[in-house]
């Protein structure tokens, strides 16, 4: 008897135990969780929150807290205003062609030059990793500087051309609203390419050499050890290359804004650049530039959720095979 109540009071002292010890885990998580959670509610979430609301306002500036005029709702009129302007429009379409340029130019031929340099197709490998990633590591303020002086009618690229190809040609990309984008989309592949190539480099080292070579000794072509066992096996790495990339193609300012500023005639200007504009260059308009901000954030979230939705098929494809 004095056995089993000995064994009882060690049973209810166990648990008794274990339960503050489950009690202080959950205190230690939440107080390691609290300081990123306070930093993201107040750098992220309340501003997105607060943007959202003050475009749906009248509020343009000095008079938010205390001020003599109150602000009032007027619901979704400066997003009617917004897509009622043509500037808004050709920003959009900018946009959306540094989307592609970024998911179909710069994560397929990060990708390509990775498996090259992981498979040792060509030579002097350190060199090349070094070279294609360097841009990356530039200031893009220095990159957009540097490019707007090759680009330039008194440029490198204008005494190139007319040395060895025509000595009468006049540079005009400038002031050519499509050339002008093009040059854009040329440095920001340049640009970024290298970073996808270290992610896909990095991945790529992952793989056992044993499964590839496996698949060469089967009689698989370069292309289909690409298509069978790579791909699929870097699928997940590739998705949230796109998702990077879209994150942060819609994003680009800082590049255009220090390389066209937008010109000639906002023809180059990005949805950031429109938000710049609209915000503080002229008469102020908050609200409008809010309204802005809030459609870059829902056009991201609406590319993000085609990416997810492409990954899923593409995956249940792999899996029928």
């Amino acid at each position: 008897m004095g056995a089993t109540s000995a064994t009882a009071v060690s049973h209810k002292t166990t648990g008794a135990q274990r339960r503050l010890a489950l009690r202080e885990m959950r205190w230690a998580y939440a107080l390691l969780a609290l300081p990123p959670v306070l930093i993201y509610l107040a750098v992220t979430a309340y501003p997105a929150i607060f943007s959202v609301a003050l475009s749906m306002t009248d509020y343009n500036g000095g008079r938010l807290f205390g001020g003599t005029r109150p602000i009032n709702f007027v619901g979704l009129r400066h997003y009617a205003r917004m897509f009622q302007d043509q500037y808004f429009w050709i920003s959009l379409k900018n946009n959306l062609w540094i989307v592609a340029i970024s998911v179909f130019g710069q994560i397929p031929l990060g990708f390509v030059i990775a498996y090259a340099l992981h498979r040792k197709l060509v030579r002097f490998r350190d060199f090349f990793q070094t070279v294609i990633y360097l841009p990356s590591v530039i200031s893009t303020i220095v990159i957009a500087i540097l490019w707007q002086a090759f680009f330039s009618p008194y440029g490198a690229l204008t005494e190139i051309i007319r040395r060895f190809f025509n000595p009468g040609w006049v540079n005009m990309i400038f002031l050519n609203p499509r050339l002008a984008l093009s040059a854009v989309l040329f440095v920001i592949l340049w640009m970024y390419t290298g970073i996808y190539m270290i992610i896909f480099l990095a991945n790529l080292q992952k793989i056992p050499p044993e499964i590839l070579e496996a698949a060469k000794i089967d009689g698989a072509s370069e292309a289909q050890v690409v298509r069978h066992v790579v791909l699929p096996m870097m699928s997940g790495v590739i998705v949230t290359s796109a998702i990077y990339a879209i994150a942060g193609s819609l994003k680009s300012f800082d590049l255009i804004f220090a390389m066209t500023a937008g010109n000639p005639a906002r023809r180059t200007s990005v949805l950031a650049v429109y938000m710049y504009d609209t915000a503080f260059r002229g008469a102020p308009d908050f609200p409008m530039a809010n309204a802005v901000s809030t459609f870059m954030i829902i056009v991201s979230l609406l590319l993000i959720g085609i990416v997810l939705l492409a990954a899923r098929w593409f995956r249940s494809d792999y899996d029928a095979e």
